[in-house]
């Protein structure tokens, strides 16, 4: 696939170059009634193509994460010194090949020929980017109409007969004698963790505090399966507790470290999970102690994970960057992701 857009974007530049060469080449013909300016003409925008490389790559590779009018001001620096460079490097390859040339007046116009070239190039350029982007959006905007169709048939699932299991959580916790708290405690904490899930099927946002609250909760069950061999923290500020943002995203990536990371050990281990303000987004962290990363790469690691390889595309679908992972010292994982505020998912 990519192979097929780098080959229609080399089509694409070659048509636009050799359209341009020919007309400059008809602009001759007319202008000296002279028709052998081939080498001439084929030099000429050889290195215009040469020169346009690097600044290419400038505006659209180093500094492509720049609106279109922040790299105005470039524009106006790398115009002239295309110009420039472009009069001096031919001049002086056709006065070494013997070449005829712009002589005397015509100087002038060589430059603002050449200047007219670098606008509708950059110009064409510009807006094939944006015509890239626009196409990428519109595949992302299917994508995720497509995850939320899957959604919301998963919701319907879980919506058949949702006071159906509320009573079944109920009449279990009447039936189990008041003096096993601890039991009826996991009951509760079970339905609230039912009631949740079923809530994230419906909303596409929840406060941070509900999504802590949530994780907490299946921490508090798994570490009556794993008694001393799990402990966990988590760390964040009050003022990010009432902060919009996807659910589901933390819990998949606590329950892939301890099923991958803490269960296979006879010691366990910690979990730390933290929320941490930056700017306009919420960086979250959560590491823990485990068998840790080894040798895998992340691509392996997020094959290994079903709750990481969703979560990372969930993330990718909606900002457009995943998880972070990285060895946790002296062992374990550390898994990191921003979720950008007050912007739509």
């Amino acid at each position: 696939m990519l192979a097929r857009i780098l080959q229609r974007e080399i089509a694409l530049l070659l048509v636009f170059y050799s359209f341009m060469a020919i007309i400059y080449y008809i602009a001759l013909v007319i202008d000296t009634n002279w028709y052998n300016h081939y080498l001439m003409v084929s030099i000429n925008h050889i290195l215009k193509a040469i020169i346009t490389i690097p600044i290419w790559w400038l505006l659209f590779r180093y500094l492509a994460n720049l609106p279109v009018w922040q790299r105005v001001p470039i524009h106006l620096l790398t115009l002239p010194l295309f110009t420039l460079i472009w009069i001096k490097l031919h001049y002086t390859i056709c006065d070494h090949l013997d070449l005829r040339r712009a002589e005397g007046t015509r100087v002038v116009w060589e430059y603002y020929i050449t200047a007219l070239f670098y606008i509708v190039q950059f110009g064409l350029f510009h807006l094939y980017e944006y015509y890239k982007k626009l196409q990428q959006q519109l595949l992302i905007a299917t994508q995720l109409e497509k995850l939320n169709l899957q959604s919301e048939l998963s919701a319907l699932k879980a919506q058949l007969n949702p006071h159906f299991l509320y009573n079944v959580f109920n009449t279990i916790n009447a039936a189990i004698p008041t003096t096993a708290k601890p039991a009826r405690e996991m009951i509760n904490k079970l339905s609230d963790l039912f009631r949740y899930q079923l809530k994230a099927s419906r909303e596409e946002l929840v406060t941070v505090k509900e999504e802590l609250e949530f994780v907490e909760k299946y921490l508090d069950l798994e570490r009556e399966r794993f008694g001393e061999r799990l402990s966990f923290e988590i760390d964040i500020e009050d003022d990010s507790l009432e902060e919009k943002i996807p659910p589901m995203l933390i819990q998949p990536i606590v329950e892939n470290a301890i099923k991958h990371g803490i269960s296979p050990l006879i010691e366990g281990g910690e979990i730390y999970l933290q929320v941490h303000p930056m700017d306009d987004s919420l960086k979250v962290t959560i590491s823990d102690t485990g068998t840790g990363i080894g040798d895998l790469t992340k691509r392996k690691l997020l094959k290994n994970g079903v709750g990481l390889s969703n979560t990372d595309e969930r993330l990718n679908k909606m900002y457009g960057k995943g998880l972070e992972l990285s060895a946790n010292d002296p062992r374990g994982l550390i898994v990191e992701f921003i979720i950008p505020l007050n912007s739509e998912t």
